[in-house]
């Protein structure tokens, strides 16, 4: 009953899990009664998880070892922010971090996700998706397939490439590890539509015709950013703009040429990796927003965090396994005989009565 109360929480609010409770088995259950319930099953299952979701990683990588095609598996990390809304309050940003596992044709065979209500410097995060990825290298015993981290670049992002992941040494034979900082595809789109709008006018036909042309450019040339950032300035000289269209151009046109080192997407789909952040954007979305978005929540960090660990469990698709491995793991009621009443001599062993004691 506690598990399926557990799995419904995940999905379902307070109200319409106590309203199910009623309904379905005449209990009545008090909100805080339900939170230590969904507690105390989380503080059962954490032990388990961590193993769990590195041995789908390596489940996964095997499979991808043993697939065909030209490329090399592929490990990708990502990690990104969302805003939830909270008791302390407006709104506070949380954190959510994915792993995921390509195979030799760029098919993504799973993800594990990882999350963390609002915290400084979203330290928690980075010891979890650190712990996972250099479990999961040392376990593994083959090749070591391609390094890959996808994001945009914010500033978590970027100072987890900077302090763990670029100084980052292979667990077993302490080599340097080669991660590939892959800067989100369709996240300097954004920024290539600003120029386009700010050159030939928003939502016009020759901002469209240039914005998909340097798309592709951007995507299938060599130095397709380079390329990108010249054919701007060949525009700009022959365009009167605005004050403000000035100002987007030249905050877009910095940034692409800032971080155009991280937009070698043509080299990188050579490589098989990929170019988007959409597993770690979609993520903020399963993990966070459709269940701590809802109108009227607010959360503390403390039941958040309870609904929040359940959540990724499910959603790496690991609950099952860590529910089984739980109940393995507790002892199971053994029957003793009855002291006050002894059993006689000559009768048979079914009719002796006994008691059940359970273990604290």
């Amino acid at each position: 009953l506690l598990e399926r109360v557990t799995r419904l929480s995940v999905d379902h609010t307070q109200a319409e899990v106590r309203a199910w409770l009623q309904r379905e088995h005449g209990l009545t259950w008090s909100n805080d009664r339900l939170r230590a319930a969904l507690a105390g099953f989380r503080q059962a299952l954490l032990p388990f998880v961590a193993a769990l979701q590195q041995a789908r990683l390596l489940q996964w990588l095997k499979q991808a070892q043993q697939s065909r095609g030209r490329q090399r598996p592929v490990l990708a990390a990502g990690r990104d922010g969302i805003m939830i809304p909270m008791r302390s309050g407006g709104y506070q940003e949380a954190s959510a971090a994915t792993v995921s596992v390509y195979d030799r044709r760029r098919r993504r065979l799973g993800t594990i996700y990882l999350g963390q209500m609002p915290q400084a410097k979203q330290a928690t995060l980075t010891e979890e998706l650190t712990a996972l990825l250099k479990a999961t290298l040392t376990a593994w015993r083959e090749a070591v397939p391609r390094l890959a981290y996808i994001t945009d670049k914010g500033s978590a992002p970027d100072d987890y490439y900077r302090h763990v992941l670029k100084k980052m040494k292979h667990p077993r034979d302490g080599q340097p590890l080669r991660w590939e900082w892959v800067l989100d595809f369709y996240h300097v789109c954004c920024y290539l539509g600003k120029m386009a709008d700010a050159l030939f006018g928003p939502e016009t036909p020759a901002a469209r015709q240039w914005f998909a042309k340097m798309r592709r450019w951007l995507r299938d040339r060599r130095q397709g950013a380079a390329q990108v950032l010249r054919s701007a300035m060949q525009y700009l000289d022959r365009r009167t703009m605005t004050k403000t269209q000035k100002t987007e151009f030249w905050k877009a046109y910095r940034y692409v040429r800032r971080h155009r080192r991280l937009m070698d997407y043509q080299g990188y789909r050579q490589r098989g990796l990929p170019i988007g952040s959409g597993v770690t954007e979609a993520a903020c979305k399963t993990v966070f927003t459709q269940r701590f978005k809802r109108s009227g929540m607010r959360w503390s960090r403390e039941t958040g965090q309870v609904i929040l660990d359940l959540r990724v469990c499910l959603l790496s698709g690991v609950w099952d396994q860590a529910f089984a491995a739980d109940l393995a793991a507790r002892q199971l009621p053994q029957p003793w005989p009855s002291a006050a009443q002894p059993a006689n001599k000559g009768s048979s062993q079914a009719n002796k009565p006994v008691v059940v004691r359970f273990a604290a």
